[in-house]
This record gives C-alpha cells, sequence and structure tokens, in this order.
C-alpha cells in the first residue's frame, strides 16, 4: 500500500498484497467459510441476479475463491442461462463464455482453473446480462484486484467506452470480507465493479466518495 492507503495495479508491493489477501480467504475454513458462502449466496439471490431467462457468468472456484456451486443448480432449474469463462487465447489474453450445465466435461486450463473441454455456444461477455467476477481484494470504490493476468479487463473494455449503451453486462463481485483493502489505484485498462457482494451486505460503490454504502 502507498501513502495513504493507495494500491497500485502491477508492483512488487501489489504482488505481495495478493499474496497476503489470497492466504487470508484460504485461511477461512470450516463452519465458519460455509457459513459466509450461503451469506452470499443468499444476497445474490436479493440482487435478483439469477431471474428466469437472464443470462449469467459466473466462474469455477479455484482453492479459496467463494464456491458458487451450491446454487448453479437452482439457477439453472429456474431457466436460468449459466455461462463460466474459458480461455481460448492465451498468448493474446482473450476470454470467452461457454454455457455451463451439471456433468459437462471440464479441463484444467494453463492456470489450473477448470473450464468446459468444448468451446460450443460460447459467447462474448456484451451478451450477457450479469458477470459474477472473482475478486482478490477490493476497495469502496468498485475498484477490484484480481489475479494480474487481466482476462476479465479484456473480455470487458468495452465497458470503458464514454458511451452509456455499453454499460452492460452488470458486474457484481464476489468476496469475502476479509479481502476488503482501503483504497485500490486503478490502471486505465481496469473495469471496475457495479456492486460488490460479501457475507457482511451488498457494497454499492459510490465513484465520488471516500467509501461506498453497503447495504
Amino acid at each position: 500500500l502507498q501513502a495513504g492507503g493507495r494500491m497500485a495495479q502491477s508492483t512488487p508491493e501489489v504482488r505481495a498484497e495478493r499474496r497476503r489477501l489470497r492466504a487470508l480467504r484460504r485461511a477461512l475454513r470450516g463452519p465458519a467459510r460455509l457459513e459466509a458462502e450461503r451469506a452470499i449466496d443468499a444476497a445474490l439471490g436479493q440482487l435478483g441476479v439469477f431471474r428466469r431467462g437472464a443470462r449469467v457468468a459466473v466462474y469455477l472456484a479455484m482453492p479459496g475463491e467463494v464456491r458458487l456451486r451450491s446454487c448453479f443448480e437452482e439457477a439453472a432449474r429456474r431457466g436460468v442461462r449459466l455461462y463460466v469463462p474459458r480461455i481460448v487465447n492465451r498468448r493474446a489474453g482473450r476470454m470467452v463464455f461457454v454455457p455451463w450445465t451439471h456433468g459437462r466435461a471440464s479441463r484444467r486450463n494453463a492456470f489450473g482453473i477448470a473450464e468446459p473441454e468444448a468451446l460450443g455456444g460460447s459467447i462474448p461477455a456484451l451478451g450477457l446480462d450479469t458477470v459474477v467476477v472473482p475478486v482478490v481484494g477490493f476497495d469502496r470504490r468498485g475498484h477490484r484486484l484480481g489475479m494480474g493476468a487481466g482476462y476479465y479487463d479484456r473480455a470487458l473494455r468495452r465497458r470503458l467506452t464514454a458511451d452509456r449503451a455499453w454499460r452492460r453486462p452488470r458486474l457484481v463481485g464476489v468476496a469475502f470480507s476479509i479481502q476488503e483493502v482501503p483504497r485500490i489505484e486503478p490502471s486505465p485498462w481496469d473495469v471496475s465493479l457495479d456492486l460488490v457482494v460479501t457475507e457482511r451486505g451488498i457494497v454499492a460503490p459510490d465513484r465520488g466518495l471516500p467509501g461506498g454504502r453497503t447495504t
């Protein structure tokens, strides 16, 4: 962290902060983790993320990340069309979203993350209503610290245009409250979150104020 709690996006200091935050979330185990994940599931439901007919991108959790699988099947029963990320060009940092169904064959990509084997039915991010984004760290302005590879930022870069028509999809970060940091200094290419969901509630960022609102 820099003076005043600021954090730039690609320094040794930030890499150390990523390691610290990942260790914190891995250390959350047992009943405490299960209770936190249930609260996050409930908050996503309150937001109406999994409404009938919606196209929603979720993710297949890495160790330590908030696990969402418990709500996948219920969402599918409601008629929600679920998608998960799949890297299609590591060199170019390109990622698309592929339909998820229970029991669909998956593989591990170069980063050890599960993803569907087949590309059939894949769509770009702009075809989605909501993208539920895994978070390493976040602040109350909606800035996100990810794993550092930039796949989500590239997939969602049209969100950076001044044209409000490209505000879709809604971006909902998911994290445990222990992953909050005072301030993340974004790079020009970083795409901010619309909301952050933790077990303590929903953080609605206010870009003009030092802190966001929690509901």
